[in-house]
């Protein structure tokens, strides 16, 4: 008697397998929770405010997802804190670094202390998290990480020098690490949002001068996304369905690249 086929694992199901997901308080991180949490992923949500957190739980299905409060502005404290996590929870097979600040402001009223803050949550911290990550114990034998980028990365816009540098920063760093650690099993990638509805776009369109965000909205020719377009590319990028893409950055932004 012919033998029947192995079922297969569907590419994009998540079931059994740990995820860890900054910025899980609000925006794209509360949404990729959303979106993972729904394929089967057990989460462990990071943010500073426990509240904020716990909004985002209660809108997770599935059980045995984790809050668990922590700044990254400690960086050099990421490291200890994710292999003592780990030990508690066991490794984790994917990680999604969404936590992110965006402060405009022009050049010339730049002052190094607001440059060195937007660099250390999102870049420093994002070198300790991979750091952390792929620390025996931490990651499983096969794992993917995934960094928030920006089209700001890859173009300029005036009054965003701090924020567009350490975007830029971390699509560089991504194919470093990527090639760095291929033979570790580890996939590194990035995410490249346009503008997306969320609290960091309402902050940015009352600091821009008027009419520079209506000139924003319309270089956008399918319109504004939201969290959840972002985090369906995540989701994807995590998955098997993405098991031989490494190094690269995704550019979701609703065509404004393009021109």
């Amino acid at each position: 008697m012919s033998q029947k086929p192995e079922l297969q694992r569907y590419p994009t199901d998540f079931s059994g397998r740990k995820i860890l997901v900054t910025g899980a308080s609000s925006g794209i991180g509360r949404a990729t929770c959303v979106s993972l949490a729904s394929l089967g992923a057990q989460l462990t949500l990071v943010g500073r405010d426990h509240s904020r957190l716990q909004e985002t739980i209660s809108q997770l299905v599935g059980c045995n997802h984790r809050v668990e409060v922590f700044d990254l502005l400690h960086t050099s404290a990421i490291c200890s804190w994710m292999k003592n996590l780990a030990a508690e929870l066991g490794p984790w097979d994917g990680l999604v670094h969404s936590a992110g600040i965006l402060v405009t402001r022009p050049l010339r009223y730049l002052d190094c202390d607001t440059f060195d803050e937007t660099m250390q949550i999102n870049v420093a911290a994002a070198v300790q998290l991979a750091k952390g990550f792929r620390q025996r114990g931490v990651r499983a034998e096969r794992a993917s990480v995934v960094f928030l980028s920006s089209m700001m990365g890859l173009v300029g816009q005036a009054g965003l020098v701090a924020y567009s540098a350490s975007k830029g920063a971390l699509i560089a760093l991504t194919k470093s690490l990527a090639l760095e650690h291929a033979g570790d099993g580890i996939r590194f990638n990035c995410i490249a949002p346009g503008l997306v509805e969320t609290e960091m776009a309402q902050r940015l369109q009352k600091a821009l001068p008027p009419g520079s965000y209506e000139t924003l909205l319309q270089a956008h020719p399918l319109g504004v996304g939201k969290p959840e377009d972002i985090a369906h590319a995540i989701t994807f990028l995590l998955s098997d369905a993405a098991r031989w893409i490494t190094g690269t950055t995704l550019v979701v932004d609703g065509g404004y690249t393009a021109q």
